[in-house]
């Protein structure tokens, strides 16, 4: 019986690990040219599509820090609203290929490292971008402010929608605390 529940065990560690995929959903493409550099900095989420990792959080925001050895640094904070508290989870990003393509894996939980592909980009200024994980269950819109122009959340929620996002089930992240930013 020990030696079923062991395997049984490392099964199920096999399967969440192959789960943890850190390649674009399939016909999607990250952005290419990308510039690191200039994605740095502090990025605020304008919209998301539901995970329980998000779930009741406000005023969302990643900052995005080089490290010396050509990591990147990843700090997400957010603010719960059901403990009314500030929360925040720092992580640490790696490029999956070429650092001229915006294809990434995060790690905000142990070894377990998850995608996240700038699919569109405001090439010209770096100001917004578009963000899908490994799968089409996963997609965030950012911007450098905390508001979007409507029509570039018109541009986005269209590309998103041809790529087979399910935009309709966005939540559209408050961003209206002072506090703690």
């Amino acid at each position: 019986m020990t030696t079923i529940r062991a395997v049984f065990l490392l099964f199920c560690c096999a399967l969440t690990i192959a789960g943890c995929s850190t390649s674009p959903p399939e016909g999607v493409n990250p952005v290419s040219p990308f510039e690191i550099n200039r994605y740095l900095g502090k990025w605020y989420e304008i919209a998301r599509l539901d995970h329980s990792f998000e779930r009741g959080m406000s005023d969302v925001n990643a900052t995005y820090q080089l490290q010396d050895d050509g990591s990147v640094k990843v700090i997400n904070r957010g603010y719960d609203t059901q403990r009314q508290a500030w929360k925040e989870a720092i992580g640490r990003a790696l490029f999956t290929g070429d650092t001229n393509t915006a294809s990434l894996k995060v790690s905000l939980f142990g070894p377990f490292y998850g995608g996240y592909h700038v699919i569109a980009l405001d090439q010209e200024n770096y100001r917004w971008s578009l963000v899908a994980g490994p799968d089409r269950d996963y997609l965030w819109i950012l911007a450098r402010d905390k508001q979007l122009p409507a029509q570039v959340r018109e541009q986005l929620l269209s590309q998103a929608r041809t790529l087979g996002f399910a935009t309709d089930k966005l939540i559209w992240v408050d961003q209206q605390r002072t506090d703690g930013q």
